[in-house]
């Protein structure tokens, strides 16, 4: 995967959520017209718009700008807002997650079906960088790529909520039966990511209690089954990187 590659699905996730908006803001225009009894007509009249307008927003055909809904919106006698809901998670990944999850690929045996930049909905939202599953073995990982680690408890707790979530991505349970999800976080192996994992080891063995060693043989054998939640370590060096098969010297894991 390269960063081409990781572009491409943000955008993606742009317009899939782009048509969301648009599907959700027609309905509730439609809503709030009909249920005050008002023609697409006089509603434009009232706000200050031409017809055209007003009927291309409901048939979903047009987005509204801001200043329409402002004017819509006091037409109808209702307040027009805009808000950023936090989704669990960022989708947009510092330079070096693209190699981490093209190493990680690399490595992975024949058996892990891979499926990249799965996006979840409900309890929360998100996206997880890879989810890798084992039909045979009924094992699902939710995987998350990190260059560097700011926030650590949100980004560890928004890890564990968007696991959680797995069962409302498209194609879930992809052919395992019995599904057992767990999480993995590789983390590129740094001074200041070593240092910070060493600081909160007890943070970190209760969110990720499973050794590197034994998450790399499961991830990389044809045989063991996975272990648990893990964190394995990358060293990333000119644009490439390496998954670590155990924990890199200082870590304290």
């Amino acid at each position: 995967m390269n960063p081409g590659v990781a572009d491409t699905l943000i955008l993606r996730a742009v317009h899939e959520r782009r048509r969301v908006v648009i599907h959700r803001l027609a309905l509730a225009l439609k809503e709030a017209r009909l249920d005050r009894g008002v023609s697409q007509r006089a509603l434009a009249a009232a706000a200050g718009l031409d017809r055209g307008t007003v009927s291309r927003i409901e048939r979903e055909e047009q987005i509204a700008t801001v200043p329409d809904m402002v004017a819509i919106a006091t037409a109808l006698g209702m307040e027009a807002s805009i808000k950023l809901f936090p989704a669990v998670g960022p989708s947009i990944h510092d330079r070096v997650s693209a190699p981490i999850t093209d190493a990680l690929l690399g490595v992975s045996h024949a058996r892990w079906a891979r499926h990249l930049e799965v996006s979840v909905t409900k309890p929360d939202r998100g996206v997880i960088d890879l989810v890798l599953t084992e039909e045979n073995a009924g094992d699902i990982v939710a995987t998350e790529i990190q260059g560097q680690l700011r926030r650590v408890e949100q980004q560890l707790r928004w890890a564990g909520q968007k696991a959680d979530s797995l069962a409302s991505a498209a194609g879930w349970p992809w052919g395992v039966r019995e599904p057992r999800v767990s999480r993995l976080l590789v983390l590129r192996s740094t001074a200041e990511t070593r240092a910070l994992v060493r600081g909160l080891s007890e943070l970190f063995r209760a969110a990720y209690p499973v050794s590197g060693e034994g998450a790399w043989r499961a991830l990389t054998s044809g045989r063991e089954r996975w272990p648990g939640n893990a964190l394995l370590w990358a060293e990333v060096a000119g644009g490439r990187a390496r998954i670590l098969d155990g924990a890199p010297r200082g870590s304290g894991r």
